[in-house]
């Protein structure tokens, strides 16, 4: 079993993965088709997997749902790579997932947002503190949406909270970025967490965060570690040309709706023969015009 700094040192470099949910057409978990994913995905070389999280669809999975997700990623995935489960919403609601997540196994929470209501830092302290203490294993906290941490409140939390090792930024604030990163310096690993961080990659890596988490990892693997491999060795020609070949024009269907960031990564998987069925509502599934707009860019990068 990992200890939180065995996780923390795991998280500080390599490419992160958020493996999307199986469900079938009534929108039910598919546990087996779950698991062929998963098999799938591994011999890619994630260095960790963040099951039931956004791109998971935490936030539609029951919590029936939840414990079979994560009971089948560490069943499947042990020996192999170190898998985190999404866990949040209210206080009590967070300290469940996270306690339930670490009851079966998991190395790890990302604890994400808490709900949509509005919150003091002293309030968000206050639930990040209860939700670590909670817990043995590690804790990584999502700035995104109402759960915006700032530095001070970091620093409180990282005196408070030994298993608290990460943050993920997905708000792309520059100036807290930099101020967070130069204040808490090595005391967290940095994970970069905006929707398709690629585009963000070379620009976060500036800032002294190298790592971030790729949703198109679930259906271009192969081209999701060359990009990555490209903005750790600074291969600037194969950067550009892989954000003008593919995710820019990704990102102008991504961007037609709301929502798209998770169904479009459906979509691929869909297109690339290992479909995950639709999302769940309030998300909506790719119209076909959309779905052949992708299947053209992603022929366009080769076999994966």
């Amino acid at each position: 079993m990992f200890t939180p700094q065995d996780l923390k040192q795991i998280l500080s470099s390599g490419l992160l993965s958020f493996p999307i949910t199986d469900f079938d057409a009534q929108g039910d978990f598919v546990p087996g088709a779950y698991a062929d994913r998963l098999d799938w995905l591994a011999p890619y070389g994630a260095t960790a997997l963040f099951v039931a999280g956004g791109t998971g669809e935490f936030f539609s999975l029951t919590p029936e749902d939840y414990t079979q997700v994560v009971k089948i990623a560490v069943e499947t995935c042990r020996g192999k790579v170190p898998v985190l489960a999404g866990a949040g919403g209210p206080t009590r609601t967070a300290i469940a997932y996270a306690q339930e997540a670490e009851r079966l196994g998991a190395h790890g929470i990302l604890l994400m947002p808490h709900y949509l209501t509005e919150a003091s830092q002293d309030g968000l302290v206050a639930h990040v503190e209860a939700v670590c203490k909670s817990v043995k294993f590690g804790v990584v906290v999502y700035n995104r949406n109402v759960c915006k941490l700032n530095a001070q409140s970091l620093l409180l939390l990282a005196e408070r909270c030994p298993n608290l090792i990460g943050f993920k930024d997905g708000v792309g604030e520059i100036e807290n970025m930099v101020t967070i990163r130069r204040k808490l310096g090595d005391r967290f690993t940095y994970l970069g967490g905006l929707p398709t961080a690629e585009v963000y990659a070379s620009a976060y890596k500036a800032l002294g965060v190298p790592v971030y988490s790729s949703a198109v990892f679930n259906f271009i693997p192969k081209t999701a570690i060359e990009f990555y491999e490209a903005v750790r060795t600074d291969d600037f020609a194969t950067t550009e040309r892989l954000i003008d070949q593919f995710f820019l024009p990704y990102l102008d269907i991504r961007n037609k709706k709301a929502g798209y960031a998770v169904s479009i990564v459906k979509a691929g998987a869909t297109l690339v023969g290992h479909t995950a069925g639709p999302v769940r509502t309030p998300l909506i599934d790719l119209n076909p015009q959309e779905c052949e707009e992708l299947g053209a860019l992603i022929a366009k990068l080769g076999p994966q």
